[in-house]
C-alpha cells in the first residue's frame, strides 16, 4: 500500500515539475506578482511624497508671535510675514492651483496665552489656518503646521485653539465641493472602470478563441469562405461590444451608487459634470475595451486551451491593475503628451482628469488615436495567427 502511495506521489510530482508553465504559474508567478505590485506601490508612494516635498508653498502669516516663530521656520514652506490676511486673500485660496496657506494669529498672542485661564470658561485665543485640501501641497503644509501647533498647544495646557469655528459659516478649508468630490472620484472611479472592463473581457474572450481551439470548432471557421482578417475583426468587435455593455452597466451602477456611498446628499454635494465629460468617458471606455479585447484575444489565440489562456493573461492583468492604481500615487496628470501614448495608462489619466474637472482635449485626442492604432495592430496580429496552422492547431 505504501509503495502504491509513493508511486502516485512520484507520478504527480513528475507531472507537476515536468510542466514548466504550471510550475511557473503555481510556484514562481504569485511571488513575482506580489513583489512587483508592492514594489510599484512603494515607489509610487515615495514619488508622491518626494514630489509633494519639492512643491514650493507660500506660507503667509499675520501677527507671527515670537514664541511660535521657530515652529513656523521648521515648516518646509516660503514664509512671508504680513500685517493682515484679508478676506480677499482667503477667497483666493478657492483656486486649487495656488500653493498657499494663510495663518492668522491674534494680536499680542503670547501675552493673551500667558494670562488665559482654561478654567475661566472664556474663549481661548484662536489661531486660524486657511488652506485648500484639493491642493496636495497646500494640504500637506497645513497638516504639518496644525500638528506642530497642536503639540505646542498641549505643552501650554491648551491655552489656545486652532481653527475654532465661532459660527456656523466659518470654514477654513477653501476647497469647493466640486474640487473635493472630484478629488475623491478621480482616484477611485478610473480603477473601478478599468477592473470592470477587464472582468467583462476575461469572462468571454478566452472561451471565444482558446475555447474554440480546445473544442476543435475553430477548424470549421477557418475552412469556411471567410477571410482571416474578417474573422479576426469580427471576434474583436463582438467581444468588445459584449465587454462594453458589461462596462457601461458597471459604470451606471457606480454612478448611481456614488452619491450614497460618499453621502453627497447629506453634504449638499452634486455630481457636477457636463455632457462633454460623460461623452469623453464613454469614448475612452470604448477605446479602452477595444484594445483590451484585442490584447486578450491575441493571448487566447496563442494558448492551447482556456486554462492555458487564463495563465497567460495573468501577467497582463498585473499591468491593468498597476495602471488603475496610478491616480492614487500622483498629485496631477502628466503634461507631456507622450505619456498618453501608453495604452491603459493613458485611459486612466484622461478619466482622472475628467473626474477632477481638469480635462483638456489634446490628451483625449491622443489617447483615442493611440488606442485605435494599437487595436488595428492587434487585429493585424490576430489575423496572422489565424493564418498560422502551427498556432491555431497547436496541442
Amino acid at each position: 500500500m505504501k509503495s502504491n502511495t509513493l508511486t502516485i506521489i512520484k507520478k504527480e510530482f513528475a507531472r507537476f515539475f515536468g510542466d514548466r508553465q504550471m510550475l511557473f504559474t503555481t510556484v514562481l508567478l504569485p511571488g513575482i506578482l506580489i513583489y512587483l505590485i508592492y514594489s510599484f506601490m512603494g515607489m509610487g508612494m515615495k514619488k508622491m511624497v518626494t514630489d509633494g516635498a519639492n512643491e514650493l508653498v507660500t506660507l503667509c502669516v499675520e501677527n507671527l508671535p515670537v514664541s511660535v516663530a521657530p515652529i513656523v521656520d521648521d515648516i518646509p514652506a516660503t514664509m512671508t510675514s504680513q500685517q493682515i490676511v484679508s478676506q480677499e486673500d482667503i477667497e483666493k485660496l478657492e483656486d486649487k492651483n495656488l500653493n498657499v496657506v494663510l495663518v492668522r494669529f491674534p494680536e499680542a498672542f503670547d501675552e493673551k496665552v500667558a494670562i488665559y485661564d482654561p478654567q475661566s470658561g472664556m474663549a481661548a485665543p484662536n489661531v486660524e489656518i486657511y488652506y485648500n485640501s484639493a491642493n496636495n501641497a497646500s494640504s500637506r503644509v497645513y497638516h504639518m503646521l496644525e500638528a506642530s501647533l497642536s503639540a505646542y498647544e498641549n505643552q501650554l495646557s491648551n491655552r489656545f485653539d486652532i481653527n475654532r469655528a465661532d459660527n456656523v459659516e466659518a470654514h477654513f478649508d477653501m476647497a469647493s465641493q466640486d474640487d473635493v468630490l472630484g478629488s475623491i472620484l478621480s482616484k477611485l472611479i478610473p480603477m473601478l472602470i478599468l477592473m470592470m472592463l477587464f472582468s467583462g473581457v476575461m469572462a468571454i474572450a478566452p472561451s471565444a478563441i482558446a475555447g474554440e481551439k480546445e473544442r476543435g470548432t475553430i477548424a470549421t471557421l477557418l475552412v469556411t469562405p471567410l477571410r482571416r482578417n474578417e474573422l479576426a475583426l469580427g471576434k474583436v468587435v463582438s467581444l468588445s461590444g459584449i465587454a462594453l455593455m458589461s462596462g457601461i452597466s458597471s459604470f451606471i451602477g457606480i454612478a448611481l451608487s456614488l452619491p450614497k456611498m460618499i453621502q453627497a446628499d447629506a453634504e449638499g454635494m452634486t455630481l457636477n459634470y457636463t455632457f462633454n465629460d460623460y461623452l469623453v468617458i464613454l469614448l475612452i471606455i470604448l477605446a479602452t475595451v477595444l484594445i483590451m479585447a484585442s490584447a486578450v484575444s491575441l493571448l487566447s489565440a496563442l494558448a492551447k486551451d482556456v486554462k492555458n489562456a487564463g495563465t497567460m493573461i495573468t501577467p497582463f492583468m498585473l499591468v491593468v491593475v498597476l495602471c488603475g492604481l496610478m491616480p492614487m500615487f500622483q498629485s496631477s496628470t502628466p503634461e507631456n503628451l507622450t505619456a498618453y501614448l501608453i495604452p491603459f495608462y493613458n485611459a486612466v489619466q484622461v478619466m482622472t482628469a475628467v473626474f477632477a474637472h481638469e480635462m483638456k482635449w489634446m490628451p483625449v485626442i491622443v489617447t483615442l488615436a493611440a488606442n485605435v492604432v494599437y487595436t488595428g495592430v492587434a487585429v493585424w496580429g490576430l489575423t496572422r495567427m489565424f493564418n498560422s496552422e502551427k498556432v491555431m492547431f497547436s496541442k
